[in-house]
Formats: C-alpha cells, structure tokens, sequence
C-alpha cells in the first residue's frame, strides 16, 4: 500500500465524528437525514441514548449521543451509575465491528474529494487534500460542502485542515472546523491541552504531575531533560505535530493510476444512464491510455449515491483493452448481474471510471482491408463478459505444466490468469527439431481426472501388455498394442518409499470391437511383496 507523507504544500484535513456509535443507530431509528429534517417533520424527541460495553468486570459507555452529554455523562462512567443519576437514559450494547463498518464507508464517500483517505483510530479520518482544493472552489468552500454533507446524512463532524497530521488532528478535536495556514502549527498548538500532542495517558499524567499542562509548556521546555525523563515518543509527537518530522498517512485503498469521472447535476438512477456515462468516460480515459501507451486490465466503477453510499463495481480483462465500446459492454455485464444488488436510492450524483491495473498495449499490424490476425481477441472478450456476468471462476483455460505425469501435465487456472498468446505458433523446424518434436507422443483424447484400477489376469510375459483385462465389470480381450512408453515417477515433487514401484509403463490398446484405450501398469514384476498394478487412464476416439 502506497504511503503519504509531509511535503511542500501539503494539506491534511482530519475528520472527527464525536457520536459515530450513537449516531450510527440514531439513523438505524429516525432516518439517514433525521438531523436535516425539518422541524414540523421531527418524530417525537428520543431519550438520551447511550453506548454500553464491557471493561473487564463492568459494564461501561464507550459512545453517547449529545442529549446524553448534555446530562453530563462521560465515556468510561460505569452503566450502573449513569442510570442511577438518569434513569431515563436508552442503552445500546456496543457493536465495534458495525461501527468499523460505517466508518469505511465514510471513507468510501470521502474518495469523492482525494483518492487519499486513511482511518484514524474508530472515530476519525484524514484526507490528504494537496492540490485538490481547487477543484472546489477552495479550502473553505471545501471544508463546508464536506461539513454541510454530513449533516445532511445524520453526522456530527468535526474538521482540522493544516500541513501536518498532527496540527489538523489537534484543530479538529480541539478548535472545530478550522483552518491553519501552514507555519502556524505552534501557535495552534500552544493553547491547547497535552492531549492535543496524541500522547499515551501516563505520559501525559506524568506531565501534568510536575506542572507541566499544555502542549506550549512543553514546547517551550529544554529537550533533552524530557526525552531522559518521559522517553523519545513525546518528542516524536511534537515534531510531528509541528512539521519538523515527516509522518506517514497510508490510504486505506491502493491510488488508481488513471481516473476520470463526471460531476452530475441531476442525479441518475437507471441503469441504462449509468451505461451511457461509462462510454464517455472511457472515451476520456482512452485519450490518457494511448498516451502512456498502456491499455485496461482491471476497472472500476464508483457510483457515489446522493445520501452518502458509495457502490464499487470492478472488471478485469483477459487482455489491454482501452476501446470505450468494449469496456461499455463488460460493465453493461457486470451491471446486469448486480442490478439486484446496486440500491440507486435518490440516485448517483458522481460517477467515476478508474483504471486499477493496466499493461502495454501491443498495436496489431492491419492488412489491407484493416482487419487484423488476431483471432483469439474476439475469444478473450467473449470470456471477459462471461467472467463479468458470473464471475473471474466461470471461464478456465488449460495450460500446460511441466511434469512427467499426464494427469499433472496440464492445469487450469482462470482465464486471466492465462498466458494470451498473441502471435500464431511457430511451426518446428523439422531439419534442426528432436524427433520427439516432430513426432510427439499420442495421447487420448479423454484423460481421467484420476486412473481408473483394472484387473488384469494375465499377460504374454512378466513385462508384456495384458491379453485381456476387466474395467468396470466389463471384460475385454486385446488384439491389439502399442508400447510400453515408461514414465518415471517424481521423485523430487514427493516423497517414495520406492521410486521403482511407482515407475509406469504406458500401452495403447484396442480391443476386439475396435475402440482404443491408454491404461500403465505401475511397479514392475518380481517383487513379490510389492506386485505391480493395472490403471484405465485415458480413451482414444
């Protein structure tokens, strides 16, 4: 995963949601907007809800709503005690899991400003806003669309824009909504609490033993003294903090290399639209693919939904591809297979095309006629929306594997996944080619997945092929043979007791009614406590 850190002219927005746990229900009850709603629309008010969990032995808020901290309770306060004061108060036991959940889905929506969003802690976000601004009409314009946004969709945020992690963390948690020019990091700081420097709780109770209570105490406080006393992290922080010492942000999702979109302002909701948008973007993107030379292997399309959901549809390619009308109809496959799936709700007011994964794309040479040789492309994209309807397990490909044995001579393995040949074979040489080349081996046109055992009652000679044999309680009588062909065993793949038992010897047969199969005998004779066996592996046609 790629990683962001401080550099000239960066910006970092941190997002903090102050009631995430509680809200997350309150919207589950009153309505995604239930915070927007007008007031003669307001259902009856709710009572004061609180979030329990449990610390060791004792049941304990870990989220409240802002009626519940009205009352004055805090997080940590045991449940016991916060009913005696307020028995009023609703408790929700806590769900972590459901709360990570929405908390990357905020993320999700955020890719609608930066491709660079991080989580922070189970409360918090960054956005690494540097050179996006503008697009937005600029950073405070930014800040109270993304403010006005949430509201809309039943949040409390808080916001912090500055130049560093730390600044922008300590702005959003500590002064709300504010925006700090870059080089005014210790003149936001000093004010503040040493909670404000991300410190561990007992360093900052060993601060504040010894007088020491907000970050600008600190601050102005000798270094060395405090690393010896209070150890190197404190340090860390506060040149993080103030810029001194570049901090890593790392984006939840990998940066795409190409992406386009299309702001709309009247949002979509059938699909057919959203059909029709994937074709003029690609007909953008295309522009940006011919120029790096580089078609399509892996798409995706984001449907960012006007309440705050966010859907992510992906494709992959058998092959480059960067033809608009060819990526409209994978996605027109992958749509139909989702359709059931994809909730447009009031509708999709952004739309974005991005290209996660792309390769050289290799020009065809044209005849006259401007028809091309390439026969297997018609093929790969057949599979591709095959793939895209069902799934990357629907279309295998056979490959051939290096190995002695037929059953492990060929694999199959997804169809992108397979090496795409794109010039015709090469016919050998038959003056400088083995002839084991130009004449390779026969083989059956059905191979078992598995050998079948048979029996074998008697051969011409201990190393003979049989006279006849029983397979599936049938009887048949050779007339007649080709072989052996020996296949040694792989001693180096497994490990053998014997590598001579499990030496095969391979015979073609037909039998009296004309039909021919490849059956081995494995192990050979005269080792009487290991006699050799008889296996069905294949028919011929």
């Amino acid at each position: 995963m790629s990683t962001v850190s401080k550099r000239e002219g960066q910006r970092i927005l941190s997002l903090w949601f102050p009631h995430l746990g509680a809200e997350r229900i309150l919207r589950q009850r009153l309505g995604r907007s239930w915070r927007s709603r007008p007031s003669d629309h307001l259902p009856p008010s709710h009572p004061p809800l609180v979030i329990s969990h449990r610390d060791r032995n004792a049941q304990r808020i870990s989220a409240l709503d802002e009626r519940a901290e009205a009352l004055h309770l805090k997080r940590g306060m045991g449940i016991a005690d916060a009913r005696a004061m307020h028995p009023s108060i609703d408790i929700v036991e806590a769900d972590p899991e459901a709360d990570r959940r929405l908390l990357e889905g905020l993320a999700d929506w955020c890719d609608r400003y930066t491709p660079l969003v991080a989580l922070d802690g189970a409360d918090g976000l960054y956005l690494d806003v540097t050179g996006c601004t503008h697009l937005f009409g600029g950073e405070r314009a930014m800040l109270d669309d993304i403010l006005a946004r949430f509201f809309q969709q039943g949040f409390d945020v808080r916001a912090g824009l500055a130049a560093t992690p730390g600044a922008a963390w300590a702005a959003a948690r500590f002064c709300g909504d504010r925006i700090i020019p870059s080089g005014e990091e210790e003149a936001l700081l000093a004010p503040l609490p040493l909670a404000a420097l991300r410190i561990e709780p007992d360093i900052r109770a060993s601060l504040e033993s010894v007088g020491l209570r907000t970050a600008g105490a600190v601050m102005a406080a000798p270094r060395a003294p405090l690393a010896r006393r209070f150890g190197a992290s404190l340090l860390l922080r506060l040149d993080q903090a103030l810029g001194r010492l570049d901090e890593a942000v790392s984006p939840r999702l990998p940066v795409a290399p190409l992406s386009v979109e299309r702001h709309l302002a009247e949002p979509v909701v059938l699909t057919a639209e959203i059909e029709r948008l994937v074709e003029m973007l690609a007909v953008t993107l295309k522009v940006d693919l011919e120029r790096r030379g580089e078609g399509a292997r892996m798409l995706a399309l984001l449907l960012f939904r006007v309440d705050g959901a966010v859907s992510r549809i992906a494709v992959g390619t058998s092959r480059p591809l960067r033809e608009p009308k060819l990526i409209q109809r994978l996605f027109h496959e992958r749509l139909t297979a989702l359709e059931q799936d994809i909730d447009a709700g009031y509708g999709f007011d952004l739309v974005r095309l991005s290209v996660l994964a792309a390769a050289a794309f290799d020009m065809q040479q044209a005849d006259l006629t401007g028809e091309t040789e390439d026969d297997g492309a018609d093929i790969a994209l057949f599979a591709d929306r095959i793939r895209a309807r069902l799934g990357d397990n629907a279309v295998l490909k056979a490959v051939a594997v290096e190995s002695h044995l037929p059953e492990r001579a060929v694999a199959t393995i997804p169809f992108s996944e397979a090496p795409q040949r794109t010039t015709p074979p090469k016919k050998p040489d038959r003056k400088d080619a083995p002839p084991a080349t130009i004449f390779p081996p026969e083989r059956p046109i059905r191979l078992f997945r598995s050998p079948e055992p048979i029996e074998v009652p008697a051969t011409e000679m201990p190393e003979g092929p049989p006279l006849h044999f029983r397979w599936r309680r049938a009887l048949y009588r050779v007339t007649r043979v080709e072989g052996p062909e020996r296949i040694a065993a792989e001693w180096w793949h497994e490990a053998m007791s014997d590598p001579v038992t499990s030496t095969r010897d391979y015979f073609r047969i037909e039998d009296a009614d004309g039909r021919r199969y490849w059956l081995y005998r494995q192990g050979l004779y005269g080792n009487p406590q290991v006699p050799p066996r008889w296996f069905m592996h294949g028919v011929f046609a």
